[in-house]
């Protein structure tokens, strides 16, 4: 998720933890705790592009880091603070570091809960920015942080929030299955034969759900509201896996669609080669969009290495989106 809404739910678990015996300070903390898995960003300024990929979300999102990095920020702030429990300290950090990871796992990307081992949860049943979880957390939150330490309220606003945004994510669940059944029945009145489906919220909302669809030959996307009258359409992209030639052989080639999960297509252009990475769709929800979120130029040494660089991605694309996304989200 955003930072914004890190630093919400880590405020929001540290002041249950021990709100009642430092008061804001729990909520100082626990906001900066809940930013802490994601410094893993900064590895990529220090290495490839694949590597830092498979990095992000890894040990800093893992169930291990939680546990062995927990009582080190436990003991160094025990030291300067006057609150002195360990046991109290430890389980407060452990709990902000770890419900980081459990949120991300409800996106698309996910995280690797289980590291060393190679194993992402990605429920994908919201969007990595939604204001319907966040914006209701935080004026819970800012309802506690304004009533005193002890008093009543600022339990009970604190716990609301938790409770309205945990429920947020479960209804998202519901609607991810209700999503999931409308595009399947769409596909089989389509008779279109397909090996694989999986389905994900578009941008900032639970409402527009978007499908990946897998055949033989090609990947097609699919975007579905609520509130649409019409079938669906789906736009078509060519796997052309074949243009990766030799490529295809290479470890580091090999890892980027381990990244991918195998959802990605090639596209060739004036002679450069380019690996989209489907999971995140397109920058536009026009059909048959060819501006990928996640889009790599591939590059070829003299030695036959292939080097993955990221293409930028243009600012009035997103402003466009979003544009796209009111008009497609009340219906087709």
């Amino acid at each position: 998720m955003d930072s914004l809404t890190q630093i919400v739910l880590g405020a929001a678990v540290g002041e249950a933890v021990l709100g009642k015996k430092i008061g804001n300070k729990a909520m100082f903390y626990g906001a900066i705790a809940g930013t802490i898995p994601d410094l893993d960003v900064l590895f990529s300024n220090f290495t490839d592009t694949v590597t830092a990929l498979e990095m992000h979300r890894g040990f800093t999102h893992s169930l291990l880091f939680s546990i062995v990095v927990s009582p080190i920020f436990a003991f160094i702030v025990s030291k300067f603070e006057k609150y002195k429990s360990l046991k109290d300290w430890t389980l407060f950090f452990f709990l902000t570091f770890f419900t980081h990871p459990i949120l991300d796992a409800q996106t698309t990307w996910g995280t690797q809960l289980f590291w060393p081992f190679d194993i992402r949860l990605a429920f994908k049943n919201i969007f990595v920015v939604d204001p319907l979880y966040t914006l209701p957390f935080l004026f819970f939150l800012l309802l506690a942080m304004m009533q005193k330490r002890m008093s009543k309220k600022r339990s009970f606003y604190n716990t609301l929030g938790l409770i309205v945004s945990s429920t947020y994510l479960i209804i998202t669940l519901i609607l991810k299955g209700v999503s999931y059944q409308k595009f399947t029945k769409e596909l089989e009145e389509q008779n279109i034969v397909y090996t694989e489906i999986e389905t994900k919220p578009s941008p900032l909302n639970t409402i527009l759900w978007t499908a990946n669809v897998e055949t033989k030959d090609a990947f097609l996307i699919g975007n579905s509201s609520f509130f649409d009258e019409h079938p669906i359409y789906f736009s078509r992209y060519p796997k052309n896996h074949h243009l990766l030639g030799n490529l295809v052989n290479h470890p580091k080639t090999k890892r980027m669609i381990a990244i991918s999960k195998g959802w990605f297509t090639i596209n060739k252009n004036k002679n450069q080669l380019y690996f989209n990475d489907l999971r995140f769709g397109t920058l536009s929800i026009k059909p048959n969009a060819q501006n990928f979120v996640f889009k790599y130029k591939i590059e070829v040494d003299k030695n036959g290495t292939p080097y993955f660089i990221e293409e930028e991605k243009e600012k009035r694309d997103a402003k466009k989106l979003l544009s796209e996304l009111w008009q497609r989200i009340k219906g087709n």
